[in-house]
């Protein structure tokens, strides 16, 4: 299975780049939840030495607490796989979204050295009922780009299901590669491809 790899580690670095300083610009519900971690998340970042496989690891534990809660991973992981997520059982959903929990984190984790101080400036919010956006820009030393974050109302919190930088979706992107390995073969194969890279 193969991974557009540039973009899907653009939209990870957003996840990372969540934890980067801010500024507030709009203060709307979803926009303060994102917030909330980003202000636990720059201090884990702030006293931990990256090239150090040991704090690493630590630091990567310690934002897991943080970031994960924001994240409706049952959602994301159905919207990946699209219409087939309506023609597995409850198991085989559930394990999807277990073997799709576990790829994120693990891409996720291996980019985590990449911040470098980058700063998020807030430059929107638009909610819909119980769907949100929330705009932002990553603003680095040499190069800056947009970040969308699609959060869904759940049990009166906001949780992010899809993630865009410079329009490419993290969603979209998984469904296109997930649809092109279930067309030439089975669930089973999909899932023992994603293990391989969890």
């Amino acid at each position: 299975m193969r991974i557009r790899r540039r973009s899907i580690s653009q939209v990870l670095l957003a996840i990372v780049f969540l934890l980067g300083n801010s500024w507030p610009v709009f203060a709307g519900a979803p926009t303060e939840q994102i917030r909330s971690a980003i202000n636990q998340g720059v201090e884990v970042l702030k006293n931990t030495k990256l090239d150090s496989k040991k704090q690493k690891a630590g630091a990567v534990d310690r934002l897991r607490e943080i970031v994960f809660p924001l994240f409706d991973f049952r959602e994301m992981a159905k919207r990946s796989l699209g219409p087939y997520w309506r023609r597995i059982s409850s198991q085989q959903q559930d394990q999807f979204v277990t073997a799709f929990t576990e790829l994120l984190e693990k891409t996720y984790a291996d980019k985590i050295d990449l911040y470098d101080g980058q700063k998020v400036a807030y430059t929107g919010e638009s909610i819909d009922g119980n769907f949100a956006a929330v705009s932002t820009k990553v603003i680095g030393k040499d190069q800056s780009y947009s970040v969308d974050y699609k959060l869904q109302l759940e049990d009166g919190k906001w949780k992010i299901y899809d993630i865009v930088a410079e329009n490419i979706s993290l969603v979209n992107n998984y469904r296109a590669q997930f649809n092109h390995v279930l067309a030439n073969s089975s669930f089973d194969d999909l899932m023992q491809r994603i293990k391989a890279k969890g």
